[in-house]
């Protein structure tokens, strides 16, 4: 997950050409000092899309991730006693509704990321300095231009009178965010290429930022990003609201420099280590543990879907194809302490994130890719929209959406809804027991009068002893039956509660392996 160099590669001189700035360490310079900002140059809504345009006509260059020897190999701990300055924060005591504060480079992020800030149509490079920075390790201070890995954005989110860390960009092209009340979690993404391949995965990197100035009492602050990768380069334009629901517009234009067959746009990252409907081998006392603990999808034909995620022991690689999607998340919808029992981890103050498309983004496949942990470290759950045509090369790719950050998906459902998915061994061991709990408006004014039944098929096994029955403890209704998998070695199981007027709850999909 490193990012490119800009000042040390070819970009360098395409940056300062186009924004009137120069390199504050050539070539051959020794240990230079921290640099002055240099000259404001120009800048406009097409600056960043130039900037990318040209990336793409030129051979992509390795990042260059060459640290002093004092800071090479940081530790975990060693990154983290690096603090940024609160009083250095950009935009600090100006009375403007964001303040925004960097992370250095060291430990996994070890390339420069170059910042800029933009106000009244000038963009001046953020220089850097080692006194922006506490070191609790002092023999960690350099003097040298070592520049930032990434950025943190500040607002009055939860009080009006601090400002909350509720957004960051580092790493790759990787980002998170939170809504008022929560705790960080699940990641997003500028892009994926060649997820779930087993030649492995292209890590698209964003390589530098322009931050617009905020204008006082205005709660949206704009981001502008250059991404770059072997296969791509892009702009993107990020319109930042934090509140109940955290919302980012995004606009973003992609120039391949070759064929990309398996891009994924909007793409989303979590981790799932287990629940109730999976616990695999796991030997732990908490109830579940996971960022996220299902995909929902709302197709374009108007369907809801729900798919709980697994902890799978290979590889898994699940498709959803649709034309014109009304949108997709990665969801929490446990928010119970009692679900997770973890007073450390805040699971259940963890982000839900739904893409909402914007504009036709015709016909493609939510992909969902699940990958094998041991552990809740790891993040390995990725879900994004593949679309069903090749990007080309030399070609101009438009993608826009909103994220929405937030407890739930930002639209209500007029159909029940998965409140639970729990799995065990049936009495005689042979197959699996399956309960489905569902929840919502429509589940409640259900009646024993307009009993509802359950509408459940698999594509190899067998299903059996279905019962389907009123949950009073919920106020909706539970159907539990069983699942004998016979031979078979997985099998797709659908499930819908369904009335006299047709179906009454969102689609339950789920994918078992023996």
């Amino acid at each position: 997950m490193h990012r490119r160099d800009l000042l040390r590669s070819g970009l360098g001189a395409s940056l300062a050409t186009l924004l009137g700035t120069s390199d504050p360490h050539p070539a051959g310079a020794a240990n230079p000092p921290p640099a002055a900002a240099p000259a404001p140059g120009p800048f406009d809504g097409n600056t960043v899309h130039q900037l990318a345009q040209q990336l793409s006509r030129q051979a992509f260059k390795e990042p260059e991730s060459k640290l002093p020897a004092a800071v090479d190999s940081l530790t975990f701990d060693q990154y983290r006693g690096i603090r940024y300055r609160a009083d250095h924060a950009l935009w600090s005591g100006q009375n403007l509704p964001f303040t925004v504060q960097f992370f250095p480079r060291g430990f996994l992020y070890r390339p420069r990321v170059e910042m800029f800030e933009v106000a009244a149509g000038q963009a001046q490079r953020i220089a850097y300095s080692p006194d922006q920075f506490d070191f609790a390790d002092p023999a960690l201070r350099m003097t040298d231009d070592l520049g930032f890995g990434g950025f943190r954005i500040h607002a009055p989110l939860n009080k009006t009178d601090y400002y909350d860390e509720f957004c960051a960009f580092l790493g790759a092209s990787y980002f998170r965010a939170v809504a008022k009340g929560q705790a960080y979690g699940l990641s997003a993404r500028g892009l994926a290429i060649g997820t779930g391949n087993p030649r492995g995965e292209e890590f698209a990197q964003f390589v530098a930022f322009w931050l617009e100035r905020p204008m006082p009492g205005v709660n949206s602050l704009i981001v502008h990003a250059l991404l770059d990768s072997r296969s791509v380069t892009g702009s993107f334009r990020f319109t930042i609201r934090p509140g109940d629901i955290t919302t980012f517009d995004v606009e973003s234009t992609l120039y391949p420099r070759v064929d990309i067959a398996e891009s994924g746009i909007a793409p989303l990252t979590g981790m799932f280590y287990f629940d109730a409907n999976d616990r695999g081998d796991v030997d732990d006392w908490r109830p579940a543990a996971h960022d996220s603990e299902g995909l929902s999808v709302w197709n374009g034909r108007g369907e809801e879907v729900w798919r709980p995620l697994i902890n799978p022991r290979n590889l898994q690689l699940s498709a959803f194809s649709d034309i014109h999607p009304h949108g997709f998340g990665l969801m929490q919808r446990k928010r119970a302490f009692v679900d997770y029992q973890d007073l450390a981890l805040n699971y259940g103050q963890r982000p839900s994130l739904w893409i909402e498309p914007v504009g036709d983004w015709g016909e493609g496949v939510v992909d969902l890719v699940e990958i094998p942990t041991v552990n809740e470290v790891n993040d390995n759950i990725v879900a994004f929209w593949r679309p069903k045509e090749t990007l080309s090369a030399k070609g101009e790719y438009h993608f826009t959406y909103r994220m929405h950050w937030g407890w739930d998906c930002p639209w209500p459902s007029k159909r029940a809804r998965i409140a639970d998915t729990r799995i065990g061994a049936t009495g005689d061991k042979k197959g699996r027991m399956i309960m489905l709990d569902f929840v919502g408006e429509a589940a409640k004014a259900l009646t024993a009068d307009n009993h509802p039944h359950a509408e459940l098929t698999t594509s190899a096994g067998t299903i059996q002893n279905v019962v389907v029955e009123p949950n009073p403890d919920i106020s909706g209704w539970r159907v539990i039956f069983d699942f004998l998998p016979g031979d078979a070695t997985v099998a797709d199981l659908h499930g819908q509660l369904v009335g006299d007027q047709g179906p009454l709850s969102e689609t339950w999909l789920y994918r078992w392996t023996s």
